[in-house]
Parts: C-alpha cells; sequence; structure tokens
C-alpha cells in the first residue's frame, strides 16, 4: 500500500478587507500544520496496514491515529475551501441570476433568510465552523455548525460555503467579543464565483442509495 502526500495550497489573498495579512500569514502556517500532520497520520498508519491487517497487540495505538485522522484532514480540506472561497475585491451579495442565489431563494424563501440563519450559525458560542452545505439528493441548501473539523458534518452534504470561526481566524483583528465584524469582513470578501462553482447543476443531483 502507497499514497501520494499532500501539498499545501497556495492562497492569493493579501490586501483582504477587514481581515489583515498578518492574520493570513498566521492563518497559512497554520493550514500547512494540517497538511503536514495529515501526511505523518497517513504514513504512520500505512505502516500498521503494510501486512494488510493491523496486529491485535497495537489495534489501540492503530485507533487514536484513525480517529486523529479525521480531525487533521478535515482540517486541511475545510480551510482550503474557506481560503478558496474568499478573494480581494470580493463580497457584496451574489448575482441574482447565479445558481447560488436562486437555491438560497428556494430554500429559504428568500437570500437574506438565508444569510440572517448562515451569520445565526456563525456566531454561535464556541469554535468550529459555520457551513452551508447543498443536499445533492433535493438541491437544497442548509447551514451547519462543525466543531473542531470533524463533528457536525452531515454524510453526504457538499460544502458549499465555509466560515472559518475558530479564533485564530479574527483574533489578530478583532476581540473574540468582536466576531459580528468579523463575519462582516467576510462577507465582504466572498468569491461568488467560486461559491456558485460549487452548486450542483440542474442535472446532477444524485439519487441516495437505499440501505441494503
Amino acid at each position: 500500500m502507497s499514497y501520494q502526500p499532500y501539498e499545501p495550497q497556495s492562497f492569493e489573498l493579501s490586501g483582504l478587507e477587514g481581515i489583515s495579512d498578518r492574520t493570513l500569514e498566521t492563518h497559512f502556517t497554520l493550514y500547512e500544520g494540517y497538511v503536514g500532520a495529515t501526511n505523518t497520520l497517513n504514513e504512520q498508519i500505512l505502516e500498521y496496514e503494510r501486512n494488510g491487517k493491523v496486529d491485535p497487540a497495537y489495534l489501540l495505538a492503530f485507533s487514536e491515529l484513525k480517529r486523529r485522522f479525521g480531525f487533521e484532514y478535515n482540517g486541511m480540506v475545510l480551510h482550503e475551501y474557506y481560503f478558496g472561497n474568499l478573494k480581494r475585491a470580493g463580497g457584496g451579495d451574489p448575482d441574482r441570476r447565479s445558481s447560488f442565489f436562486q437555491s438560497a431563494e428556494n430554500s429559504f424563501g428568500s437570500y437574506e433568510a438565508w444569510k440572517a440563519d448562515f451569520v445565526g450559525v456563525g456566531m454561535i458560542r464556541g469554535v468550529g465552523w459555520a457551513i452551508c452545505f447543498e443536499d445533492p439528493v433535493r438541491g437544497t441548501l442548509s447551514n451547519h455548525w462543525v466543531t473542531l473539523h470533524q463533528v457536525g458534518n452531515v454524510a453526504g452534504f457538499l460544502p458549499v460555503l465555509v466560515m472559518d470561526v475558530w479564533e485564530h481566524a479574527f483574533m489578530l483583528d478583532y476581540k473574540p467579543a468582536e466576531r459580528d465584524r468579523y463575519i462582516d469582513a467576510f462577507f465582504s470578501n466572498i468569491d461568488w464565483a467560486s461559491v456558485d462553482a460549487r452548486i450542483l447543476k440542474p442535472a446532477e443531483p444524485k439519487r441516495r442509495l437505499r440501505a441494503a
């Protein structure tokens, strides 16, 4: 067994509105740490699996590596979604003709209702992520709180808009009690074209497999 190590992606985000370059530099370093930890865990897990089975004597250590993998891997991927839905001179509201806007209208009754719900999720106390998911079966949007990186993800749903609300995402720019200002800054930098590209097109929704 073998695997291809992950490489950190590069994001040109210098000059965002309300999110400083200093915050971004710290955030990129943290993201690169998740990439490195994911690769390390893959290597360690692979050592246990080389013979096609896990020695019972090492099952406890193996299980802890497997549990940790979800945290590190999701930490890597969610940061890629987050950085990927930001850009300089972004923000505003999405085009009313866009797939995302139409889906928000269909799912929540209005884009404004969707945004209020998403912001409300982002204001939940604790560390984690506010994520707008698309249900690939129904084609509807819903907003969810994901604790840490791996608790609260909805099986089969596709991340469309991802907002990091761990304190490292904003504490160099805002006080802990000013998360609302960070959320405003986040919305002023959203790359709506990237968000829209994550929406499944009408012909794409998948059927949910029936349980055996």
